[in-house]
This record gives C-alpha cells, sequence and structure tokens, in this order.
C-alpha cells in the first residue's frame, strides 16, 4: 500500500525557486535545503518502517506531537540519506523526555544547542567518521543528522531566533553538533554501554550543550595530568558560565586516549577522578566579577558533576595532537542527558503468556 502523506504540496519553477520560497517563509536555518519532494520523504519513512502518522513523541511543555512524516519532511530538507532517519527519529524520541527539558534549553538566553553523540553499529552504515574534524564537518552523515535536529526545532516547534529561541549569542552547533564514537580505535566501553544500552546495540545520545572548550596538553604521559587539565577547563566553566552540576561530556582523541588506556583507567576512573577534581567554592565568583552572589556562602562548594555517573566520556577524534574538549551543559542540571538505542525496545516488558 503506498505511504499517504498528509503534509501541504507546493509548487515551485525550479530548485533556485524552492530556496527562495522555503526562507521567505522562514523554514530554514539560513542556508539553502534539499527540497522536501513526497518521494525522498517517503524513501526515509520507509526505511525507518514508520508509517507517516506515527507519533515521534509529545514536547511536554507545549504538548506538540511530533509526527514521523513531518520530522522526515525536515530531515530530508537537511541532507539526509533515508539510513539517516532511523537516528533522527531516536533522537527526536529522547529530547521529548522530560527529563531533557527541551523547552528551556530551545528556549533559554542561554544559548545552548542540541548535541548528538552516536553509538554502534549503525556508525559504519552510515559511513560516520570519528577521527579528523570529529566536532565538525567530519562527514556527510553527522552533519546532516545534526542540522536535521535544528531544522525540526524551527519547523515544529517554532524556535526561530528571537521568537521562542531567546539566546543572546548561541553558538555554531546550533546549525549541526553531531559526533559518532571511535569504538573502533579504543579499549573503552562506548557511551551507550556506559548508560545502561546493550553491546553491539546502536544508540544516540542527546545532550544540552554549549560549544566545546578546546583543551591542549602534550608535556605528559600521567593519566592524572592530562584529566587534570579537563577538570581545570570544567573549573573555568564553573567560574565563568554556571557554577551549578550536570552533564558534561568529555572528548578525548588518540593522542590523549592511549596514555590513560594503557595506564589501565577505564571510563569509570576516568569519571570519578573528574568529579574529585572539578568542583569549586562559591567565593571563587568574587575572583571573576560575581562577588554579590557569594553572600555568606563563600565556602560553599560545588561540584561540576552531580556523581561520576554525569560525566559522559566520548573517545573521537583524529589520530595526532594533545588536544581534547569539555562540553559543558546548559544551566547545570535542569536537563539531563537522555540515551535511547535505535530501532531496538531494551526495556520492554515481554509479553505475557
Amino acid at each position: 500500500m503506498p505511504v499517504q502523506l498528509t503534509s501541504k504540496l507546493y509548487d515551485v519553477d525550479d530548485f533556485a525557486a524552492a530556496q527562495e520560497f522555503y526562507h521567505a517563509n522562514g523554514w530554514t536555518d539560513g542556508l539553502p535545503v534539499v527540497p522536501p519532494t513526497p518521494a525522498a520523504v517517503e524513501a526515509c519513512l520507509d526505511w525507518a518502517l514508520m508509517p507517516p502518522d506515527q507519533l515521534i513523541g509529545i514536547e511536554p511543555v507545549r504538548s506538540q506531537p511530533i509526527t514521523a512524516e513531518k520530522l522526515a519532511i525536515n530531515a530530508v530538507m537537511a541532507g539526509c540519506l533515508p539510513m539517516h532517519f532511523p537516528i533522527v527519529a531516536t533522537a527526536w524520541q529522547a529530547l521529548m523526555k522530560e527529563e531533557f527539558l527541551l523547552h528551556g534549553v530551545t528556549s533559554s538566553t542561554g544559548g545552548a544547542a542540541l548535541l548528538v553523540i552516536i553509538n554502534g553499529p549503525i556508525r559504519l552504515e552510515i559511513g560516520a567518521s570519528s577521527t579528523f574534524n570529529a566536532l565538525a564537518n567530519s562527514d556527510r552523515a553527522t552533519a546532516a543528522i545534526g542540522r536535521a535536529m535544528r531544522l525540526a526545532l524551527i519547523n515544529l516547534l517554532d524556535a526561530r531566533p528571537g521568537g521562542i529561541d531567546r539566546s543572546t549569542l548561541g553558538h555554531p552547533g546550533k546549525f549541526s553538533y553531531c559526533v559518532a564514537e571511535d569504538e573502533e580505535d579504543t579499549a573503552w566501553q562506548p557511551l551507550s554501554v556506559a548508560r545502561g544500552i546493550p553491546e553491539g546495540v546502536s544508540a544516540v545520545t542527546v545532550m544540552g550543550a554549549m560549544a566545546p572548550r578546546q583543551i591542549m596538553n602534550e608535556w605528559t604521559k600521567d593519566p592524572r595530568e592530562i584529566l587534570e587539565t579537563f577538570a581545570a577547563e570544567m573549573r573555568a566553566n564553573q567560574r565563568h558560565y554556571s557554577i551549578y552540576g550536570g552533564n558534561y561530556a568529555i572528548v578525548i582523541p588518540k593522542q590523549l586516549r592511549e596514555p590513560i588506556q594503557d595506564a589501565g583507567w577505564t571510563k569509570r576512573d576516568i569519571a570519578e577522578f573528574i568529579h574529585e577534581r572539578a568542583r569549586i567554592r562559591r567565593a571563587e565568583w568574587a575572583e571573576v566579577g560575581k562577588g554579590a552572589v557569594v553572600r555568606d556562602r563563600g565556602e560553599t562548594v560545588h561540584t561540576a558533576l552531580e556523581s561520576p555517573d554525569h560525566l559522559l566520556v566520548i573517545a573521537a577524534g583524529g589520530p595526532a595532537g594533545g588536544f581534547g574538549a569539555v562540553i559543558a551543559p546548559w544551566f547545570g542540571s535542569k536537563t539531563k542527558a537522555v540515551t535511547a538505542a535505535i530501532g531496538a525496545c531494551v526495556d520492554c516488558e515481554p509479553p505475557k503468556r
């Protein structure tokens, strides 16, 4: 049976006219889009085995339903291939969990973006690159998937700058913010496995994230000294941005990753070390111009992580260079990262006999 799409169709003269039509209606992120023809939208739905009216989720604050058809339209516009669509759909299911607080992340003046982290076999199927330029335009798949997330926010939840999106500055991750973990070149377990997804199952993690803050340490192979550099950047974020603890992500490329692995450190060891080191006294705010809010609580200690479980450790990046990145959360624990399996239910109850 053919797919029955319900979205309105528009006739335009050519590709250039389609661009002007979409820009005039505010349906883009400022860049050209791929015209979402019925055939292209149907191909995405067919690949994901989703009927057009399948409910992906309901945005909890405004009770806005998101259907597979509307999401597929935006995925096509972003440049996604049909094989990318299951990731986009699952990521959106994760976004609409209450603990993610999607409305807060997208409407705040703080300017967070949606970071998407891909794990499992699907990374290889879509040709996602986990090495050079991992947090930028490393490959077609992650660029298009990240952009699809933003276009859907604009067109399905009306998160446009100056409207619902009240970002004072924002950051470039609001165009696309997607990374695939380098599972083949690390001894560490994938992020998704650390967060409860079975080994070998494809998964996606979403996080309300600020821009990456790059660090560099090429003068040691001591895991504690390497990780202290990451912790110092997290303490700086606590001083300069938000003192409150939440989900931080750290991205560790090969050159920094290898000595940590060789010393036998696991991702859990890293998280426990960072949890102990990434913390400041409230009085430190006085040193960066925020003394008015210290008051009589100067000796209160604030941890960047509420617990070691709140750190997302991601193996990714090029093969050379003593660099890494810290990605801070939007306003502490008000939003929580969510991980979901792609095309599988890992916590469903077995059928009753």
